[in-house]
């Protein structure tokens, strides 16, 4: 039996810092916000809040005030709700106050990071919720945006879901390129063996019951399942017989996720959730 979800640990600040510091120089430019400095004269200072604009789930909260405080250290930036949180229309999340210049600079930028960090927990909540009752669990895959790895990865945690591997120095996974240059499931596991370490482990995508079954005479960790119907995917459940973990993945949703579920499978692989979800809306609203 998998265990359970992990009580959510925020990212340590040294790993976001970067990323938000990057996204504001990209937003800066050479000549820094031309439109704000004219409008606003220095020293002025102002109250916003980020609000959800729609129901869903929080996370990125931490980039919002980054994008901030990178601007201003001065910032005051009050939380109201934990990444994870799930929030109905209209609920204030956080208030933040200082400089008016910072506010309008950074706001773009800490808004694109919440907005696409949300949209991601909202979206694998959804999954979650999709298969409650079930053992499996959803798990986000290496489809992310470049440079937002870890932010995304974290987005899905914030949602409910759990990470799969984050690189490719952090386990094996064979593929079905990696089988046709091989040139065979034993052969390919064979290779890797003669390489990776005792603390590698080691997953194998099938695309058959046949594949599966070779797969079976020999010493893996764990089997992707790839783009089975759930019918298939039961029968090699019961094959495996808890030998190895089960995969499943390929064509997931909201709706089509329980049956996979039922299968009885121990995880879902789902790379959508980090290339293509949809946002979360949430506003920064002036309040004086």
């Amino acid at each position: 039996m998998l265990a359970e979800t992990p009580a959510l640990d925020p990212l340590p600040e040294l790993m976001v810092e970067p990323i938000v510091r990057a996204a504001l120089l990209e937003d800066l430019g050479r000549a820094g916000d031309i439109t704000t400095d004219a409008v606003v004269p220095p020293g002025h200072t102002s109250r916003l809040v980020l609000t959800a604009r729609q129901a869903g789930v929080v996370a990125g909260l931490d980039c919002a005030r980054l994008a901030f405080l990178l601007l201003d250290p001065g910032m005051r930036f009050t939380r109201h709700v934990a990444d994870g949180a799930a929030v109905a229309p209209g609920a204030v999340l956080a208030e933040v106050e200082g400089s008016s210049r910072a506010l309008l600079t950074g706001e773009r930028t800490g808004l694109n990071l919440a907005c696409r960090l949300s949209g991601i927990a909202s979206a694998t909540a959804g999954l979650v919720q999709a298969i409650a009752g079930n053992r499996a669990q959803i798990v986000c895959t290496r489809k992310t945006t470049p440079g937002l790895r870890a932010l995304e990865k974290y987005a899905v945690r914030a949602g409910g879901g759990a990470n799969h591997r984050f690189g490719l120095d952090d386990a094996v996974l064979v593929k079905d390129n990696h089988v046709a240059i091989a040139g065979s499931v034993a052969e390919a596991v064979k290779r890797v063996k003669a390489r990776a370490g005792h603390m590698v482990k080691i997953e194998v995508e099938v695309d058959t019951l046949a594949q599966l079954e070779e797969l079976l005479t020999l010493d893996a960790d764990a089997v992707l399942l790839d783009n089975m119907t759930p019918e298939t995917l039961a029968e090699a459940v019961r094959m495996v017989g808890g030998r190895m973990l089960t995969e499943a993945s390929g064509r997931i949703n909201r709706e089509t996720a329980p049956a996979i579920a039922a299968s009885g499978v121990d995880l879902i692989s789902v790379g959508w959730l980090t290339h293509s979800a949809p946002i979360l809306d949430i506003g920064l609203d002036w309040a004086g």
